[in-house]
């Protein structure tokens, strides 16, 4: 099985609770106004990668010391078949899991494969992104979207107090921008 790839971050704390390999899957039909990642809707946009080679990264961020896995996008349930089967792959390694979707938890339900994902899922923050309610803050873009806590890992007070931003500095000198409330570069 392949998944349409953005991009991959192997070590994130702005991305939920703890430390985290985020993946921001590509496509995106949901068109919120006022995305911050429109480079993630394109469906034809990114590349194709085996879920086999995501599962190996996914296992050596483990091996690092990555306590969960954060799915983003894009939309990771327009991709829902290679999401679960990642949330899957994070869960048989111990780690925690969470995925933002601009579905609400009740879309999800009536998706195909919709119910395989949230089984998977400890933390949902679900909702479209609505640029009129923005906030920017306990891993929520807009004050409409909501944090389903799908299991006991986390408690609300721990998903809010994600960070809303990180920058890191590559080692070739690429600069990732992440979290709710990332700077925006000026060029």
């Amino acid at each position: 099985m392949n998944v349409r790839l953005h991009a991959v971050e192997p070590r994130s704390r702005a991305n939920g609770p703890g430390t985290r390999f985020v993946v921001w899957m590509q496509g995106c039909t949901l068109g919120c106004a006022g995305c911050f990642n429109p480079t993630t809707h394109d469906v034809a946009g990114g590349g194709e990668v085996a879920v086999t080679e995501l599962v190996e990264q996914l296992r050596s961020a483990r091996a690092s010391g990555v306590t969960g896995l954060s799915l983003s996008g894009g939309e990771p349930l327009q991709q829902a078949p290679a999401a679960a089967a990642l949330l899957a792959e994070a869960r048989a390694l111990g780690m925690s899991t969470l995925a933002f979707s601009g579905y609400t938890i009740e879309e999800i339900r009536e998706l195909p494969s919709g119910p395989d994902v949230l089984a998977r899922l400890d933390v949902l923050i679900d909702g479209r992104y609505v640029a009129g309610d923005r906030l920017a803050s306990g891993l929520r873009g807009s004050a409409n979207q909501r944090i389903q806590l799908l299991t006991s890992r986390y408690s609300l007070a721990e998903v809010e107090a994600t960070p809303v931003a990180e920058i890191r500095i590559g080692p070739t000198g690429d600069v990732v921008l992440t979290g709710v409330n990332p700077l925006k570069l000026r060029r």
